[in-house]
């Protein structure tokens, strides 16, 4: 069960993200992922945050499916940039995945370093009916 939460008496999200999610079920943790090619390693997009965000929402949907899981059951996101400057075009591409009525939750931070100094990395929690 995933229920939004919306209240006029906070700011209004202004992007694909929810003020808050309720959610009952399994919980799916899913680790950091970085823009890396599943079958090779090598790091995917160049210096490009919208390639780079591309392959880590590949990345987590593939481990949401090996958890028997989808971008729709997902309740939380993290979006740690190693540039805020790369916002917009990071957002442009999470929007595929989450659309703005059923988004999940999300906090999205700037860091000072990412491993092997990709530009996105992106972690979720899923909740899913078992």
């Amino acid at each position: 069960m995933r229920e939004v939460i919306q209240t006029t008496s906070a700011p209004a999200p202004v992007g694909p993200y929810s003020q808050a999610i309720a959610a009952q079920g399994r919980m799916v943790f899913v680790s950091g992922q970085i823009p890396l090619d599943p079958k090779t390693g090598s790091l995917m997009g160049g210096d490009d945050v919208a390639a780079q965000t591309q392959q880590v929402l590949a990345n987590l949907d593939a481990v949401l499916k090996a958890a028997g899981a989808s971008f729709a059951d997902v309740v939380k996101t993290t979006v740690f940039l190693a540039d805020m400057n790369d916002f917009a075009a990071m957002n442009a591409v999470y929007a595929t995945a989450f659309n703005e009525e059923t988004a999940p939750a999300r906090a999205t931070v700037e860091v000072a370093r990412l491993p092997k100094d990709v530009r996105v990395e992106i972690d979720c929690i899923a909740v899913v009916n078992s």
